[in-house]
């Protein structure tokens, strides 16, 4: 079984700065993910031509009989455009599909029995981050936003399992309380679980805090030349051995996508 989380960056490529359909759905594909949890993911957002980057994920990713898209759940922590105006998403924001949103997708393969979201506050203060820009990068103080879990319960190799994705906060300290309360909406699920995501929590701190298995090491920020690991799958229960776990370089996105095989 192979799990994966990636940032997409709403797919958008550092080449061309352009965000391509076809050439988002090609990446999602070679990933050849049986759960795939993707965060800053778009829905019908101008500036990723207003797709619907989940749906054309699970068509990507594939069902079990040939020519079906694969199960998934967007989940949005943001309606309207991140960096510009929006609004925190409350319960139901999911259906509004033509309405600009932003968040996370959970997509899989396996049989789903359930699905599960937790939506999570943004930092209540502005924070500093650092910009990038022609010449010299800039300091700027941020509104955090507000965050999302998206789980399901799943048929998988040995039974029921959960798996999950999420998409923590840039602000030291907040992304540990809501990486705690994560964990402990997750426990209310059976287990095994995995949870993949942009944690915003370097190396094996993610691990430490949570009590959970990291089940990968690696390298997966800067995309280019990554020299932090920010995104983690973390494990928590019995679980088949990891028989192999990497970080893969993607034509899109400033993040590379970590990699997990679990025997099964």
């Amino acid at each position: 079984m192979r799990v994966v989380t990636f940032n997409v960056l709403h797919g958008r490529s550092l080449s061309d700065g352009e965000v391509d359909a076809d050439r988002y759905q090609a990446e999602i594909a070679g990933l050849d993910a049986d759960v795939l949890g993707l965060q800053e993911v778009d829905r019908a957002q101008p500036r990723s031509g207003r797709s619907d980057l989940a749906a054309l994920a699970a068509r990507a990713v594939g069902g079990k009989a040939a020519g079906d898209a694969a199960a998934y759940r967007f989940v949005p922590a943001v309606m309207g455009t991140p960096g510009e105006a929006w609004t925190a998403a409350t319960e139901g924001d999911a259906e509004r599909v033509d309405e600009p949103s932003y968040g996370v997708a959970l997509v899989t393969r396996l049989p789903v029995r359930s699905w599960h979201t937790v939506l999570l506050r943004g930092a209540p203060m502005r924070s500093p981050i650092l910009v990038p820009g022609s010449g010299k990068a800039r300091m700027l103080l941020v509104r955090d936003e507000p965050r999302a879990l998206v789980a399901a319960v799943v048929e998988g190799p040995a039974g029921p399992m959960t798996v999950a994705t999420t998409h923590l906060s840039f602000v030291p300290g907040w992304n540990v309380w809501q990486l705690r309360r994560v964990c402990r909406e997750l426990r209310r699920l059976p287990a095994p679980r995995i949870l993949l995501g942009d944690l915003n929590i370097p190396g094996g701190l993610a691990g430490t805090i949570s009590g959970w298995q990291l089940l990968a090491r690696a390298a997966t920020y800067p995309g280019p030349e990554p020299q932090l690991q920010l995104d983690h799958v973390l494990g928590d229960g019995r679980l088949p051995d990891v028989a192999g776990a990497r970080a893969r370089a993607m034509a899109i996105s400033d993040h590379r996508a970590l990699i997990v095989d679990l025997s099964r």
